[in-house]
């Protein structure tokens, strides 16, 4: 990791503590959600890893879960995991949270992470568009969208009836008390990436004329019944995260709220609806959302709702999960920006990605002072459960 010099100080000011006793004094705050008390403000973002056959998580799936556990991360969240609806998946290696099999490798791996002392939500998805025609657990089931629109705008697909809604809104809602019966400690629900609750959120993909289309607020309603859905399938201090996202794969320059006006009018409903916290995905974390603020998109949302923000993207890293991918390798950096944010309180968690799949010891290390043994992330490590 590149270094600084030392600069001198001022008469009478106070030296400023090491690196890794100002990591470990701003990552090492408790931080609580509902009745959910983590002892760290680091969170494990969500990675699809595609190591569950049959959409099973077995054993290596519980271990790795744990290794990060053990590495002291405060906040797992899961790799997405598939709603029981016939046309949420588009791979039979993805997990699944319904299903008495899959529940059964789950509680193994609630309790491995519980067993280090961490504590983990899962994350539910539906692929909606994204899906590609014959795949995944039910391979017969229609790719089935808000208006049967792709986010490249191919037709490629059905549009979902009122049933199809309903169905959609149901499977989530068994999703969450699935969740909670396997030992999970929270769940969060996916409505970012382009993915089918944010193609029912962005204008370019849904294009209905009912109660599911239209303005902004409208379009927000397959999300805030689904939330609802969720709240009411749990106890209510069971927590209820709700990731969402600006861009799309494929669409990285997607906006679904062009100021802070629109944000609020996507956010308040949700807020409304019982979300704990936003987990607010950017590709990098640091730049400002908005003309005018140097908040980024987690730090509006904290502002607008009052409620807590998980901030991701490209934490300890010098480029992006995409080029990354193709095998860009990326170089581990300092995470100075991200401590002056977080000592403002500018969002309360930070979620990391590539970072933890490179190295599942990386916040121990960070607040050790061992940053030169940090192992950065590589594309190689896609292919296993390290």
């Amino acid at each position: 990791m590149p270094t600084t010099p030392d600069l001198p100080i001022p008469v009478g000011a106070t030296a400023p503590p090491p690196p890794a006793t100002r990591a470990r004094m701003v990552l090492g705050r408790p931080f609580t959600l509902g009745t959910l008390t983590l002892p760290n403000r680091v969170v494990m973002a969500s990675m699809t890893r595609e190591h569950s056959p049959g959409g099973v998580p077995g054993p290596d799936v519980a271990r790795y879960y744990a290794r990060r556990a053990e590495g002291g991360v405060g906040l797992i969240i899961t790799e997405g995991t598939y709603v029981g609806h016939p046309s949420a998946g588009g791979s039979d290696r993805v997990p699944h949270v319904y299903g008495e099999e899959a529940l059964r490798g789950w509680a193994a791996v609630t309790d491995a992470v519980h067993a280090e002392g961490g504590r983990i939500v899962s994350q539910l998805w539906h692929l909606g568009m994204d899906r590609k025609p014959g795949s995944g657990p039910v391979p017969s089931a229609p790719v089935v969208g808000p208006s049967g629109i792709a986010v490249d705008g191919s037709a490629s697909g059905l549009a979902m009836t009122t049933a199809d809604i309903d169905a959609v809104i149901a499977a989530y809602a068994e999703g969450a008390a699935n969740a909670r019966a396997a030992g999970f400690d929270g769940i969060e629900v996916h409505a970012a990436h382009g993915y089918l609750i944010d193609q029912f959120l962005w204008s370019h993909t849904n294009r209905r004329t009912d109660r599911y289309g239209g303005d902004l607020a409208s379009r927000a309603r397959l999300a805030v019944e689904i939330v609802e859905a969720c709240r009411a399938a749990v106890p209510a201090d069971f927590p209820v995260l709700l990731r969402i996202s600006q861009w799309k794969m494929g669409a990285f320059d997607a906006r679904l709220a062009g100021d802070p006006r629109e944000l609020d009018t996507l956010l308040a409903p949700l807020a409304a609806a019982g979300v704990d916290a936003f987990h607010c995905s950017t590709r990098r974390f640091h730049p400002p959302e908005f003309e005018g603020s140097d908040l980024n998109l987690a730090g509006w949302a904290k502002k607008l709702t009052g409620k807590p923000a998980i901030s991701v993207g490209s934490v300890g890293l010098d480029n992006e999960f995409i080029p990354a991918l193709h095998g860009q390798r990326g170089r581990v950096t300092h995470i100075d920006g991200l401590l002056d944010r977080m000592e403002r309180d500018e969002f309360d968690l930070i979620a990391v990605g590539r970072a933890l799949l490179g190295d599942p010891t990386w916040l121990r290390k960070v607040v050790e002072g061992r940053v030169d043994e940090l192992r950065p992330f590589q594309r190689e490590s896609l292919a296993s459960l390290v």
